[in-house]
C-alpha cells in the first residue's frame, strides 16, 4: 500500500483505540470453558445426528456446491432443506441462500426498487440496513418496537410499494417485536412486513419461531427470513413466503443468482437440525429455562429468547469484564458501539439448551460478579 493509505489506516486505528472500539478475532479457547457467547443456542452444531448428516452430505456431494444454484449448484439437499424449513415454520415455500446476511440482502433488494419505500425498526440488524442501502429505494427508520410510530410513518407514504422490516427477537437487547400489532398496521397501509427470525427460529414457541407462534404464518403479506447459523447450528439462510415470492427471488435476487450455493455439508447439517427441532420441542423449552436462570442471577429483566443483555457503563468496562470472564473460563459477548443500537456497551450473555442448569447458574454468577467488580472499580477511580 502507498504511504497515503498506510497513514490513513494508522489514523483510523488510533481513533478506535482512543474510543475503546478496537476489535480482535480470537481463537476459541479450548479446555474447561462455559460458552455463553456463541449463537449455538440449542447445541445442535455438535449433535451427533447433525455432524453425521454434514459428513454424509460431503461424502456424497463433495465439499462445495461448485456453482451458482442457477447453473450447477442446486442439490437435492437444498430442496429437502427448504421443505423442512417450510414444514417447521408453516410457510408455503422457501429459498435457501448461502448466509442469513445474503437472504436479507436478497429479499429486500429484490422487493424494492422504483416506486418502493422501506421502513426499518431502529434496532434492525445491520444486514437489513445494508439491504435497504443496496436497494437504492428511499428508506427510513421508526422507533423501536413502536407500532404507533410505524403508523405515523406509513401514513405519509401512501401510493408506493411499502416494505417494513423488523426482527422477531432482537439480537442485542433480546426483546421481542410486537408482531401482531405491527402486522395489523402494515395491513391497514398495504405494506409488506419482512420478519427476520434469526433469533426466533428454534427458540420461540415450540421452536418454529415467533411468526408461527402468533399465527401470522398464514398471512401472505408477512415474509420470513431465517438464518441457519444460530439455533439451527449450521450455516446459511433462507427466505420463506409464497411460491410467487420464491419464483421472483430466483429470478431477481442478486445475492442468490450470483453466489455459489450453500455447501452440501451445511445443507445436510441444517436439514438434520431442523428435523430435530421439529421432533423435540423440549430443546426450545430448555434454552428458555436457562435464559431465565441467567436473567434472575444477573438481576436483569428476562428477554424473549436466548439472548440476555447486561448493560455496563462504557466500552472499556465491557471489554474488561469480558476479559476477566474469559480468563476464568466463561465466554460472553462484548457489544460496543456501533454494534449496539442504543449506544450502550453491554455484555451479551446467551443461553444454551445443552448446558446443565447448575453450570449456567455458576457461570451467570461469575458474569454478575465481574460486572459489579468493574463498575465498583470505575466508581472508586472517579471518587
Amino acid at each position: 500500500m502507498s504511504a497515503t493509505w498506510q497513514a490513513w489506516l494508522a489514523q483510523r486505528a488510533e481513533v478506535r483505540f482512543a474510543r475503546g472500539m478496537q476489535r480482535h478475532d480470537r481463537v476459541l479457547r479450548t479446555g474447561a470453558v462455559t460458552d455463553l457467547a456463541s449463537n449455538d443456542y440449542l447445541g445442535l452444531s455438535q449433535h451427533p445426528r447433525v455432524v453425521e448428516a454434514a459428513c454424509a452430505a460431503a461424502r456424497r456431494h463433495g465439499a462445495s456446491a461448485a456453482g451458482s444454484r442457477l447453473v450447477t449448484g442446486t442439490l437435492p439437499l437444498h430442496h429437502e432443506l427448504e421443505a423442512r424449513l417450510c414444514d417447521l415454520t408453516g410457510q408455503p415455500s422457501g429459498l435457501v441462500f448461502s448466509t442469513g446476511y445474503a437472504a436479507n440482502l436478497g429479499v429486500i433488494a429484490a422487493l424494492a426498487g422504483r416506486g418502493s419505500q422501506i421502513l426499518l425498526d431502529a434496532h434492525a440488524h445491520a444486514s437489513l440496513h445494508d439491504a435497504a442501502r443496496v436497494s437504492r429505494a428511499p428508506y427510513d427508520t421508526f422507533a423501536h418496537n413502536d407500532p404507533a410510530d410505524l403508523e405515523r410513518a406509513l401514513a405519509h407514504r401512501k401510493g408506493s410499494r411499502l416494505i417494513v422490516a423488523v426482527e422477531s427477537i432482537y439480537s442485542v437487547l433480546g426483546d421481542a417485536a410486537p408482531l401482531r400489532e405491527l402486522a395489523e398496521v402494515c395491513a391497514r397501509h398495504d405494506a409488506l412486513l419482512v420478519v427476520d427470525e434469526a433469533h426466533g427460529i428454534g427458540v420461540a414457541g415450540r421452536g418454529a419461531g415467533l411468526v408461527r407462534e402468533l399465527g401470522l404464518h398464514h398471512s401472505d403479506t408477512v415474509v420470513v427470513t431465517v438464518t441457519l447459523s444460530k439455533a439451527i447450528g449450521s450455516q446459511g439462510g433462507a427466505v420463506l413466503g409464497t411460491p410467487a415470492l420464491r419464483e421472483h427471488l430466483v429470478n431477481v435476487a442478486r445475492s442468490f443468482i450470483f453466489d455459489t450455493g450453500l455447501s452440501p455439508a451445511n445443507a445436510g447439517a441444517a436439514a438434520a437440525a431442523v428435523e430435530l427441532i421439529a421432533e423435540d420441542s423440549r430443546l426450545a423449552s430448555a434454552v428458555r429455562a436457562n435464559a431465565q436462570i441467567i436473567a434472575s442471577t444477573c438481576q436483569i429483566a428476562p428477554a424473549a429468547g436466548a439472548v440476555q443483555s447486561l448493560p455496563l457503563g462504557s466500552p472499556t468496562a465491557a471489554v474488561e469484564a469480558a476479559r476477566r470472564l474469559r480468563e476464568n473460563g466463561v465466554l460472553v459477548g462484548c457489544f460496543r458501539p456501533p454494534s449496539v443500537p442504543d449506544g450502550i456497551s453491554r455484555l451479551r450473555v446467551t443461553a444454551r439448551a445443552d448446558l446443565a442448569a447448575g453450570a449456567v447458574q455458576e457461570a451467570a454468577s461469575q458474569v454478575r460478579d465481574a460486572a459489579c467488580d468493574v463498575a465498583d472499580e470505575k466508581h472508586d477511580a472517579q471518587a
